[in-house]
């Protein structure tokens, strides 16, 4: 169930320098929300910019009936959501999309994150955790100031691996690299979850493939409306023996790792 609502900011947090983290006072999203899903946000209080910006859920407090949102500032829009201020409302959509499926048991996963692919990945964490799932995580960014939320996630009991791509922190190479040097020959994984820059998730996806392990992928595109109406936000994907295209925003975000065409 999706919802049109406002919603009172209850806190504003800045990272690092163009990088927040939001919470909302909304218990009606925090009751619906999944791993995976996310907001479809407005971010000034005008209808300039006319359309919503589409924000990964983040994290949920189910005492305090707050959602989460962690973003980065990319334009106008987010720009205007980075001024506001606790005691400020904003207006929400969803939540939407389909999200991460969860694996059922004591079961072993592993966890691939790029940049800013930590803000749907970090509710799945938290989730996983509250289930009992082992998970082995792997974190990439470009330096070690933007890895994010290492301590957090270390403290949840998972191994955690880390990479950078100019060598300041962990690993110095690509997270994929690292992956696939770590990747268990037995291929004990439940499942592979990965969300991340596109060039990234393709790598990934030849990895997931190669090891012969179900997998899913959090993409991102661009959207219009957030609901499937618009077909903006399509990609490839290939099920049932034929090449289709599926709405992101709706058929996904989350995709299985072997159904994405990449082109």
């Amino acid at each position: 169930m999706s919802f049109l609502l406002d919603a009172e900011i209850t806190k504003q947090e800045r990272i690092v320098p163009g990088h927040f983290r939001l919470s909302l006072s909304s218990p009606d999203i925090v009751t619906a929300a999944r791993p995976g899903q996310f907001l479809q946000v407005r971010c000034g209080s005008t209808l300039d910019p006319f359309l919503r910006r589409p924000i990964s859920i983040h994290a949920v407090d189910r005492k305090k009936g707050e959602v989460v949102l962690f973003y980065r500032v990319a334009g106008r829009g987010t720009s205007l959501l980075a001024e506001k201020r606790q005691g400020n409302s904003v207006s929400l959509l969803g939540p939407l999309g389909r999200g991460f499926s969860l694996p059922e048991g004591k079961a072993r996963v592993a966890v691939v994150s790029g940049g800013i692919g930590i803000a749907p990945i970090y509710f799945l964490l938290v989730e996983l955790a509250m289930y009992g799932v082992s998970a082995d995580v792997f974190l990439g960014a470009a330096t070690a100031e933007q890895l994010f939320f290492f301590k957090e996630i270390k403290g949840f009991g998972y191994r955690v691996e880390i990479a950078t791509d100019d060598g300041s922190a962990g690993y110095h190479g690509l997270v994929t690299d690292l992956f696939a040097e770590s990747i268990p020959l037995s291929n004990e994984y439940a499942m592979i979850y990965g969300c991340g820059p596109g060039g990234m998730l393709r790598r990934l996806a030849e990895i997931i493939r190669s090891a012969g392990a179900p997998g899913e992928l959090s993409l991102e595109e661009r959207m219009g409306c957030g609901v499937g109406a618009c077909l903006s936000c399509v990609c490839k994907t290939s099920g049932e023996g034929k090449v289709q295209y599926q709405r992101v925003c709706t058929e996904g975000p989350v995709f299985p790792a072997n159904e994405v065409v990449w082109t």
